[in-house]
């Protein structure tokens, strides 16, 4: 995968990502579409919103509508009409979060679907089999997804069993050579290790070796306090090559995006912007705001100073009046505003980061952000 760094700052970086769908300048975030929808939004409103690439499940595409089907369409891209970038989890952590009965084996997971109860099995050489028929332009390694708390044992063994599955889904690859629009798939492999720093270290020295399109750091955003997260980073990044992309998963707040960029990290995805969109959290410059509270009834000014235009013009009271009367226009708003927010911190951070100025922007921005505005 040919991976350009364009400037760095310190330890941020601005890259640019070839892919067979297209080019995704980073640092990035990446909306989640885990059903092949990012949740209330049209995918020309993606593209508007400035999205370059967003992520599939092969988990829950796996279980409905089922990855033969996709890939009689033609793959995802054809699929959903999003004509971007892809990127697809491998399962792993659905598996581990979701799943009923689980049992973990050297051959993959046993588990009951959380829809229907029906016994099922998921292997490294299946969830790359699934990711080749979805078609992504990065398809993710199958891991184990240790949980928080472990003892360092199980941690230990957990990372062993994720290596060992990492080489296996590498020999699928060399061996079936999946294709995407025409070019070869991307692979990135996980850096396991839960709070360990000497596992996270083996973890990463590990898949470098094994060798892949790009490295992401897992088992982050389990539960574990915000200092562990951040100590994951720190004991995964320098191991890392700094000529493939570096992709956070699953998370987080804007300031710990922001400060995970400062740590070397390119990449992002989290469902926090949609999610707590459809429950009235609007993310601002001044922090969240819960549209639903009584001090917003009468307001007439816009959610946030750096609102995109489609939602500018509405009133906070507008929109609380919106959820208090369970329109679905409510969702779809705070869902646009949300991502919208989330794009543009991002693109702004890429731009300090060029200009040598990634430090300043990063505590102005966090400094206003946390600063405490409350309401009634």
């Amino acid at each position: 995968m040919p991976f350009t760094l364009n400037a760095t700052d310190g330890p941020a970086r601005a890259g640019t990502l070839s892919l067979p769908h297209g080019e995704v300048e980073t640092p990035i975030f990446m909306p989640v579409g885990t059903q092949g929808s990012v949740k209330t939004l049209h995918p020309a409103e993606l593209e508007e919103l400035g999205a370059q690439i967003i992520l599939g499940n092969t988990y829950h595409l796996w279980l409905r509508p089922g990855h033969e089907l996709i890939r009689d369409f033609g793959g995802l891209h054809e699929f959903t009409t999003w004509r971007k970038p892809m990127l697809t989890d491998s399962g792993g952590f659905q598996v581990w979060s979701l799943a009923k009965m689980r049992k973990i084996t050297e051959e993959g997971v046993r588990f009951q679907s959380h829809l229907d109860g029906t016994k099922m099995m998921l292997t490294p050489e299946l969830s790359m089999e699934i990711q080749a028929a979805l078609g992504s332009d990065i398809a993710m390694l199958f891991d184990e997804c240790p949980p928080y708390p472990c003892d360092e044992k199980y941690a230990e063994t957990s990372l062993a069993l994720t290596t060992r599955w990492a080489k296996r889904c590498k020999d699928w690859v060399t061996e079936n050579q999946p294709l995407t629009a025409g070019k070869p798939q991307h692979h990135f492999g996980i850096v396991q290790g839960s709070i360990y720093a000497h596992l996270r270290e083996r973890s990463a020295k590990e898949l470098v070796e094994l060798g892949f399109d790009g490295y992401a750091i897992g088992g982050v955003s389990v539960g574990e306090p915000e200092h562990e997260m951040f100590r994951a980073i720190e004991n995964s990044v320098p191991f890392l090559p700094a000529d493939k992309p570096r992709y956070a998963m699953g998370l987080g707040t804007p300031p710990q995006i922001l400060e995970m960029i400062g740590r070397g990290v390119d990449m992002f995805d989290c469902v926090m912007p949609t999610r707590i969109a459809r429950h009235g959290v609007a993310f601002t410059l001044d922090g969240p705001i819960h549209i639903k509270n009584l001090v917003h009834a009468k307001d007439p000014s816009p959610l946030c100073e750096s609102c995109h235009p489609h939602v500018a013009g509405f009133s906070r009271a507008y929109l609380r009046h919106l959820f208090r009367a369970g329109e679905i226009l409510a969702l779809r708003l705070l869902s646009f505003h949300n991502l919208h927010f989330y794009l543009s911190f991002t693109r702004r951070a890429r731009q300090a980061i060029i200009a040598g100025d990634f430090e300043n922007f990063k505590e102005t921005f966090i400094q206003r952000y946390n600063t405490k505005h409350h309401e009634p």
